[in-house]
């Protein structure tokens, strides 16, 4: 009598579906795709932890009224609206504009001067670049420092320098008076960053082609034409993105200079976005006003940004 053969179990419609769910499955974490996904995780999460998450949270807390201790009551759009009519923060406003036009002239017009000179530097051109850097790897405190010792109304440096050229009738209390305040403390700002911007215009200086220079100076070209007409064009991009730092520095990492040195005053005088900011925050515990103004001056350099890039890509230069 012959032997029954074995019968093979069914398959089953389900099995089918879940031997395609894992080769699928297989695909994809074998797939490079994933492996990217899988490498880019870490960053993603650091993102949203230390990003995404504090930027929305804050703009939560600008419309809210909060004193950093007791729970937080939503208000709206009443921080933002109040700003308007805050003559202090529209004076620091004010003060921040001056800052940023004045230093990002100042930057560029100097830093591409001494760009050029250190570029034609013979002989201690190394002990040059480094002076001019040195002071950018200072720190806030050690610059403030120095500059409150240089601006001392009675034994200051600067004071003493003018009654020594005989120039008595110039000297000032340059921190304490309210009409050149601000000036003297844009003064150290450029002084501090001006080696950094000065490297950037070094670097570009020393890629751009010297046949055109030759061929100008054949032509009989002054120095003054080589320079508006050859360096100037060809600098702009390096131009750009010095202006585009200096802007931005200028309106978001001016408070330790200002703090360090006058801590706003004397009476507001030099008193910017920043530290205004900070003295609604912890000296006043109004911590959601204070965020409504950091999330003002974020949109305000934000948008002054597009605009310069914009008007890069316009003039079409490429950086």
């Amino acid at each position: 009598m012959a032997r029954a053969e074995p019968m093979a179990a069914p398959t089953t419609q389900g099995d089918g579906g879940e031997d395609f769910a894992s080769s699928r499955l297989s695909r994809i974490v074998e797939s490079d795709g994933f492996a990217a996904a899988l490498m880019i995780l870490p960053a993603a999460l650091l993102l949203g932890t230390f990003f995404l998450w504090p930027f929305f949270y804050g703009f939560w807390l600008s419309m809210s009224n909060w004193d950093g201790f007791s729970q937080p009551v939503f208000i709206g759009l009443k921080n933002f609206t109040r700003l308007w009519s805050d003559r202090v923060f529209l004076g620091a406003l004010e003060n921040n504009v001056i800052f940023v036009f004045w230093v990002v002239i100042l930057k560029n017009v100097l830093g591409l001067g001494v760009g050029l000179l250190l570029q034609r530097a013979g002989v201690g051109r190394a002990f040059f670049r480094a002076s001019i850097f040195l002071p950018v790897t200072m720190s806030f405190v050690a610059v403030g420092l120095l500059w409150s010792w240089i601006y001392n109304p009675i034994f200051g440096l600067l004071n003493a320098l003018l009654d020594f050229s005989g120039l008595s009738a110039l000297k000032l209390s340059w921190l304490g008076d309210a009409d050149v305040a601000l000036y003297s403390v844009i003064a150290v700002d450029v002084w501090k960053w001006l080696g950094f911007h000065s490297v950037i215009y070094l670097a570009g200086l020393q890629a751009l082609p010297t046949e055109v220079y030759d061929s100008a100076r054949i032509d009989g070209a002054s120095a003054w034409h080589r320079f508006r007409y050859i360096t100037v064009p060809l600098m702009m991009p390096v131009i750009f993105i010095n202006t585009i730092l200096a802007f931005s520095g200028a309106f978001v990492r001016n408070f330790d200079i200002v703090y360090v040195l006058t801590k706003g005053g004397p009476n507001h005088a030099t008193e910017v976005v920043l530290t205004d900011m900070m003295n609604r925050a912890f000296s006043d515990g109004a911590i959601g006003y204070a965020a409504a103004m950091g999330y003002v001056l974020f949109f305000i350099v934000v948008t002054l940004s597009i605009g310069l890039l914009l008007l890069m890509r316009r003039w079409r230069l490429e950086v």
